[in-house]
């Protein structure tokens, strides 16, 4: 008599451990603030990531209204919310600090007059000691540029106006 060979496979995950572990992703973009996560495990790929909008940045810009105590800083965070809302605004897709250039005393990406197109690089912001190039969205002139070299950036903050 002869037995059949059986083939090694990697062991299926069920249905309900998939979601368990969707939505142990899901709270892990919740607690880090990241945008989306993949992982794969025993041939299982999986990727989670999350819409980002402009309304998002309200909350943001609202907050530095709450640690500023002179009213001199009231106005700037009311501008800051009212340029989040430009068509042409740039946010920040995640938290971390802000870098003009790719090494200090390097010329810049970009200059207020810079044509850009879309996906020049316009601003690397450093999370966790990993740069991440901030592509432009869209083709235009650089006509403000919101954040300094070296400031820290908040998720959703507009950092570059491209009209």
């Amino acid at each position: 008599m002869a037995a059949s060979p059986k083939e090694p496979s990697a062991p299926k995950q069920k249905p309900a451990d998939e979601r368990e572990l969707i939505r142990e992703l899901a709270m892990l973009l919740d607690e880090t603030n990241l945008t989306e996560i993949e992982i794969e495990r025993a041939g299982l790929r999986l990727r989670v990531a999350r819409n980002i909008s402009i309304a998002a940045a309200a909350p943001v810009s609202y907050q530095p209204a709450h640690v500023a105590a002179t009213p001199a800083s009231a106005p700037v965070a009311a501008t800051s919310a009212d340029i989040s809302k430009h068509p042409g605004a740039v946010p920040s897709p995640m938290v971390g600090t802000a870098y003009l250039a790719s090494e200090p005393g390097a010329k810049p990406f970009i200059d207020v007059g810079s044509k850009v197109k879309v996906g020049d690089t316009l601003i690397i912001i450093e999370a966790m000691k990993t740069m991440n190039q901030i592509p432009s969205t869209r083709a235009g002139t650089v006509t403000q540029i919101l954040v300094e070299d070296g400031q820290p950036v908040e998720f959703g903050e507009p950092l570059v106006i491209i009209e």
